[in-house]
């Protein structure tokens, strides 16, 4: 018989410090950012637009933050989530050089934590990965943890190491590659006119569209990015699991998230940090995502008068409106329509002069 499939990682094959160079490095394309247009509708003038970006010294229209995430994270998913039972949250993750169609990406990741769960069949795994460009540039750095299922249930429990994670990313970290010249920042074309400055801390916007999610959709997603968990993928194996279907992978919701949010949130010209981010509950084909937002603060970016920060939570209720906000019950645990909790830090143009 055969030994050379891969079978992907389980719990036991994971050791403290190990580096994993992932496969398959992408060149991103035009049609990938059209086929991500189509996927999620995102209608930010920065990634749609080549004359808008160049107002803000860019050589041309780049790809959208959340398609990088999807393909560095894609790179990872058949040596780290393979065998996982479910992507458990993020922290950490900071955009770094600009991405444009034409470069080519690639991502490495080190094990920085390990956890073997009370059942004993199931470990947490957490890993600090890095994509970069054909010049080596970071272009996203972020630290998932995930549940992995073990091979053996008598294999013994590594040691229990559980890394510090940051609660945000410091406003010193971030990286603003834009400069927004007086007078040449076009609010009718951004759609908006509301920009940094009007913000409120604590504000809560309803941003009141809804989307359903269509079963070709989320499969064509997880293709796009090379997305292989077979949570996602095999239907054939799902019917017989836990929910007796397949998962919508976590990205897909946060990238429907972020489309919905251009209606309050239009002029947020990029995602410039990922603070933290939960899948609280599970998404099907055929469930309806809506989705609010709440302004957590408000930062000056040290040595800039023309862009500013603001730290932003996302929360994506399947199939109720969000107008009431809903998000977690008074024991803390969230509302059963509550399945994205995603906490992250935009660029947004000041008002000059």
């Amino acid at each position: 018989m055969s030994v050379k499939t891969n079978p992907g990682n389980f719990f036991e094959d994971f050791r403290l410090g190990q580096e994993i160079v992932h496969a398959t490095p992408r060149t991103v394309t035009e049609g990938d950012v059209a086929l991500y247009t189509s996927l999620y509708g995102t209608r930010f003038a920065l990634n749609s637009s080549t004359p808008f970006a160049q107002t803000l010294g860019l050589e041309r229209a780049p790809l959208d933050s959340l398609l990088v995430f999807h393909i560095v994270f894609g790179k990872t998913v058949p040596d780290i989530s393979l065998n996982a039972i479910a992507n458990l949250g993020y922290a950490g993750g900071r955009f770094g050089a600009i991405v444009y169609p034409g470069d080519t990406l690639s991502t490495t990741s080190t094990v920085i934590g390990l956890r073997q769960n009370k059942d004993g069949k199931t470990g947490v795994v957490y890993v600090h990965s890095v994509g970069v460009n054909q010049r080596n540039e970071m272009v996203l750095e972020y630290t998932r943890w995930v549940m992995v299922r073990k091979r053996d249930p008598n294999a013994p429990a590594p040691e229990t190491v559980v890394p510090t994670l940051p609660e945000s990313v410091a406003v010193e970290d971030l990286v603003a590659p834009y400069r927004v010249q007086p007078g040449a920042y076009n609010l009718a074309h951004a759609g908006s006119p509301y920009l940094w400055d009007d913000y409120e801390v604590g504000e809560k916007i309803d941003h009141v569209d809804g989307v359903t999610i269509e079963e070709a959709e989320h499969m064509q997603a997880t293709r796009l990015y090379q997305n292989t968990a077979r949570v996602h993928f095999n239907l054939h194996v799902e019917r017989e699991g836990r929910f007796g279907r397949r998962i919508v992978y976590g990205g897909h919701i946060i990238s429907l998230a972020r489309a919905l949010s251009f209606n309050g949130l239009a002029n947020a010209l990029s995602i410039a940090a990922i603070n933290s981010g939960r899948h609280t509950n599970p998404s099907f084909a055929g469930d309806t995502i809506y989705a609010w937002s709440e302004i957590l603060a408000k930062m000056e970016i040290p040595g800039r008068t023309d862009i500013g920060a603001l730290r932003v939570r996302t929360v994506a209720a399947k199939d109720r409106p969000c107008h009431d906000f809903p998000y977690q019950n008074p024991d803390g645990a969230y509302d059963p329509s509550v399945v994205l909790d995603f906490d992250y830090t935009v660029l947004m143009p000041r008002r000059m002069g």
